[in-house]
């Protein structure tokens, strides 16, 4: 039987291509993972011990004498095991709005899905990036304990930058590097620190000026890429090494259906799965009190 024009439309319009591009074209915490495929309901994970391998005296790895055997150093490994969340939505389009209304009447309609399934998958990232915000494994520390005092501090009294040099340096210490690594924002803290650098501090830095910050070179040298996200939480401000902190192993990526309600409708469902883990933890600093209110 002949489709009715609606259909056409419905059918001529290939949706798990569409939500498949809305879903790369958004902003997304799977881009700071490593990104791995997972079979079954779970994966089997190792996590390494942090840091440097380092001898206990008298055994050493410099100016060893002579003749002398190596010291024998060991990588010990903590083994875990995740199960996959899945993320799964859907939307119902009737059948008089598909007879009647234009293909943009469906675009829409698989975006804002889509953004539902990439906003809760970029939580559960978040969520295992920060440790719930209450670190444990993860390094962290308190803006009123570096910096002074929280970025959005009246009269500019924080000092922004003390805290983004300890972010890095606890990320160095540890052996990572942390030039181009990640800082995740809210949007309060990003006004916060904009309004700081240009209206604050643009003027009294030496060899800074306020059209340099707009250029993006004193972010630059601050060595973070900064983006900004809902996902994360007021007061809070997450620095990672992208590719290294984080993996999510990925069940299956973004991708839809639809389904014939009778002569009702139709339902467009999307769905993904997956699960992240921490597999270097001290590859994350989460910096607290970074608010006022």
């Amino acid at each position: 039987m002949a489709d009715t024009v609606g259909m056409q439309d419905l059918f001529g319009l290939d949706i798990d291509r569409l939500a498949k591009g809305f879903g790369n074209q958004m902003y997304t915490f799977l881009q700071e993972c490593q990104i791995r495929k997972m079979k079954g309901d779970s994966v089997r994970w190792f996590q390494k011990t942090a840091g440097t391998l380092s001898t206990t005296s008298p055994s050493k790895t410099s100016d060893v004498s002579a003749g002398a055997r190596p010291t024998t150093l060991e990588i010990s490994w903590t083994r875990n095991t995740s199960y996959k969340k899945i993320f799964f939505v859907e939307g119902f389009l009737n059948n008089e709005d598909i007879d009647d209304a234009e293909i943009d009447t469906f675009a829409p309609t698989i975006r804002d899905l889509t953004e539902v399934i990439v906003r809760d998958r970029d939580a559960h990232i978040w969520d295992i990036a920060s440790e719930g915000q209450s670190p444990s494994e993860i390094q962290t520390f308190a803006t009123t304990t570096v910096g002074g005092d929280q970025w959005d501090a009246a009269n500019y009294a924080a000092d922004i930058v003390k805290d983004f040099k300890r972010a890095g340096k606890l990320i160095r210490d540890q052996g990572y590097n942390p030039i181009g690594a990640s800082m995740l924002l809210n949007t309060t803290d990003d006004e916060s620190i904009t309004n700081w650098l240009i209206s604050g501090k643009g003027s009294s830095i030496p060899g800074f000026s306020s059209e340099k910050i707009k250029t993006g070179v004193v972010m630059e040298l601050m060595n973070f890429n900064l983006k900004v996200s809902l996902n994360v939480t007021d007061d809070f401000c997450l620095v990672l090494v992208p590719k290294r902190a984080i993996t999510y192993s990925e069940s299956k990526g973004i991708h839809s259906d639809v389904e014939k309600v009778g002569l009702i409708g139709k339902n467009i469902q999307i769905k993904a799965s997956g699960i992240a883990y921490r597999t270097d933890p001290k590859a994350i600093v989460l910096i607290t009190d970074t608010q006022t209110a």
